[in-house]
């Protein structure tokens, strides 16, 4: 059988087709950043804001759409002259005027061609039209009190009384239509005028004003409006373009149009803005709308009284074309909603995110690009939510152990791809042990593991978990034990040796100054994902230390922030890593310090912190005393320097020379490659680990 397919414009939601972000590859840009010294929520947003590349090389995050915000505003703001009601007044005036002061002329010489041919009463016609002559003569040069003073004139050309009504028209249409857009034309015609062609008559008008300001009084004083807006909705609802749904919703829009007329009185001068008030008022009273119209500026203001301060002042409109008032308060209403939006995409405010974002205003202002390219960055957000990349609320996001683990991996195969390609076998271990036979104890499985698996361990895993979540009600018939990636085990075998890590890394704040923060991060990552996943028997322990020492979980030490905090406390952290190697005697000891400056605080007798700077004579001396005490302990310091200070490199050098360890002055790109290999090798009984008399020499790169 046939199949009749139809084809259509996308309707909106998300595109299909659209290619899917890389959440691994958003991972480690947030990675980079935290790296970096930022916290995880201004990662987060940065990335959102500056979006993933494409396969184009392009990037679509909420600073994009900032820019296509900012590009319709400009096109808005040179979109025509907001003065435009005013200018097309004067305009309509001065035609009128012209208009009739030709007819007067006509008029006066008429009567002096009658007066010279002797005919009775010529001469108070041309006294007539000389009167009128001398009254628009003396009309005010405001557009305002002009018009207003012509309220009573009489006329003598009907063309020009009617350029004259017309202005009122308009002024009067614009400034209906500038606050209920659809009621399009008005009254042009009377209570006759026809309806299909010209709009509402003015008793229409009318009557909707008064309807829709006893809807208002209603929902104020607190009544069930529903059938009463359902009413009003079905006698007069296509003037509302915008078919709200409820009174709330009718008021929202009509707030709206009415803060941006103030906001176009705003942006007009002083005088622009009196004289245009002037001509509504005159506009409105001569069609008997003044009381209704101001009952409805009055309810809004009650009702919604924060709407009226919408907007950010005097808007600068630079158009040559003039707007009319419903035109200038349409593009002004516009403006508004785009600088909403703007707010909304910068996500400046505390604990804002993309779920304050109006997508129906991203797809009204910017089309449905736009606006799925929106949703795309929210199911970014939720997907490394949903896949266990972040955890915790919006306020306190943090990195999960899953993403840690991701950023220790991508730091250690940095580093390992940096290592000589000779050198490179020793380091890419993938034994769970140093060698040997097996234990006959097991592990889960993870990712990038190559040793046997325990086939014993991983069914009785599978069995377990299945009798675990196998509803009473399945079927007794199924056969057979399904495996799960999470029921893999891992065969342990017997170690040769583990170690005791101490990687003891400088917080301070010239760490972040001088742009080594980042791969004190990434080389302490790199490190503690190489223990976990390869030593996973070695004791690790990261201390970190500033004006005080303090140890730290890998993912403390990625959320860890830098801080205007002067001092560096070695001696407190020599003390805490040589707590941790005693804890564990049968193990190699492996004390690492990264820092960038010599010792300048230590813990005085009552455990306070105390900060001299140059180094004072008493930090030196606890500092030494806990280098003697590791010395004695046969336990290695070895000192990887960064920076040219020549005092920390006379310390360093003292401190090797009395305990034996070693000195590295790796580059900052070559950190993580010293550090690491440095530790594979002390951990497999090289030098560096238990000092001796033999063993102490430095090395400096």
């Amino acid at each position: 059988m046939s199949r009749a397919y139809r084809y259509g414009a996308w309707d909106g939601g998300a595109d299909p087709l659209a290619p899917p972000y890389d959440v691994r590859a958003a991972v480690d840009a947030i990675g980079r950043d935290v790296m970096q010294g930022r916290s995880l929520q201004e990662a987060l947003r940065d990335l959102l804001r500056n979006g993933l590349e494409d396969e184009r090389g392009r990037r679509e995050g909420l600073d994009a759409l900032r820019e296509r915000v900012r590009r319709r505003r400009e096109q808005l703001r040179s979109s025509g002259d907001l003065s435009g009601s005013l200018q097309q007044a004067r305009e309509k005036l001065e035609q009128a005027l012209t208009t009739e002061r030709a007819a007067l002329d006509q008029k006066a010489a008429e009567a002096a061609e009658r007066e010279s041919a002797g005919e009775e009463g010529a001469g108070a016609d041309a006294t007539e039209a000389a009167l009128a002559h001398a009254q628009l003569d003396a009309l005010p040069r405001r557009t305002a009190a002009a018009v207003r003073e012509l309220a009573d004139y009489e006329w003598t050309s009907t063309a020009a009384q009617q350029t004259y009504q017309e202005l009122l028209d308009d002024l009067r249409q614009q400034a209906l239509r500038a606050q209920i857009p659809g009621l399009g034309q008005v009254g042009q015609q009377g209570e006759g005028g026809e309806g299909g062609q010209q709009g509402q008559s003015m008793e229409g008008v009318k009557e909707l004003l008064g309807d829709l300001n006893a809807l208002l009084a209603a929902h104020e004083r607190g009544d069930d409006t529903t059938d009463q807006f359902a009413e009003f909705m079905a006698k007069h609802g296509e003037a509302f373009p915008e078919d709200p749904k409820d009174v709330d919703e009718l008021l929202d829009a009509l707030a709206q149009r009415a803060a941006a007329m103030q906001r176009l009185m705003r942006s007009l001068s002083k005088e622009e803005r009196s004289q245009l008030q002037q001509l509504m008022a005159q506009a409105m009273a001569d069609a008997g709308l003044e009381a209704e119209v101001s009952a409805l500026n009055q309810h809004l203001q009650d009702l919604r009284p924060g709407a009226f301060v919408r907007g950010r002042g005097r808007e600068s409109f630079n158009g040559s074309q003039p707007l009319g008032m419903d035109d200038a308060t349409g593009a002004l209403a516009e403006l508004a909603d785009l600088d909403d939006l703007d707010d909304q995409l910068a996500m400046d405010g505390p604990g804002q995110g993309l779920d304050d974002v109006d997508v129906e205003a991203v797809e009204r202002q910017l089309g449905t690009g736009a606006a799925n390219q929106l949703r795309r960055l929210a199911e970014l957000e939720r997907e490394l939510k949903r896949q266990g990349w972040l955890t915790g609320p919006a306020s306190q996001l943090q990195l999960s152990p899953k993403a840690l683990r991701r950023l220790g991996q991508t730091a250690l195969r940095r580093v390992f791809a940096d290592l000589e390609s000779t050198r490179r076998g020793s380091h890419d271990e993938r034994s769970a042990g140093a060698a040997g036979e097996a234990t006959g104890t097991w592990r889960e499985w993870q990712f990038g593991d190559e040793q046997p698996l325990d086939a014993v361990a991983t069914v009785r895993r599978a069995v377990m978990r299945s009798a675990a979540t196998r509803s009473p009600s399945s079927s007794s018939e199924r056969r057979g034990v399904r495996l799960l990636p999470e029921d893999f085990a891992v065969a342990e075998t017997e170690r040769r040796s583990s170690a005791a890590v101490a990687l003891c890394v400088d917080l301070s704040w010239s760490m972040y100054a001088e742009d080594r923060w980042a791969p004190m991060k990434q080389t302490a990552m790199a490190l503690a994902h190489l223990v976990a996943t390869q030593h996973p028997h070695d004791a690790f322990e990261i201390i970190g230390f500033d004006r005080t020492a303090r140890t730290m979980s890998t993912a403390e030490l990625a959320a860890v922030e830098p801080a205007w905090i002067q001092g560096t406390n070695l001696q407190h952290a020599l003390a805490l890593a040589r707590r941790h190697v005693s804890r564990h005697p049968d193990a190699q000891p492996v004390v690492l310090v990264v820092t960038d400056g010599e010792p300048t605080a230590h813990l005085d007798d009552g455990g306070e912190a105390w900060f001299d700077w140059p180094t004072s004579p008493e930090t030196l001396r606890r500092t030494v005393a806990e280098v003697d005490a590791m010395t004695r302990s046969r336990v290695a310091i070895n000192t990887f320097l960064l920076g040219e200070d020549p005092g920390l490199r006379r310390f360093a050098d003292a401190m090797a020379r009395r305990n034996g360890g070693r000195v590295f002055a790796p580059s900052l790109d070559r950190l993580g490659e010293f550090v690491v290999s440095d530790y594979l090798r002390t951990r497999n009984g090289g030098s560096g680990g238990r000092s001796s008399s033999a063993s102490r020499s430095r090395r400096a790169s």
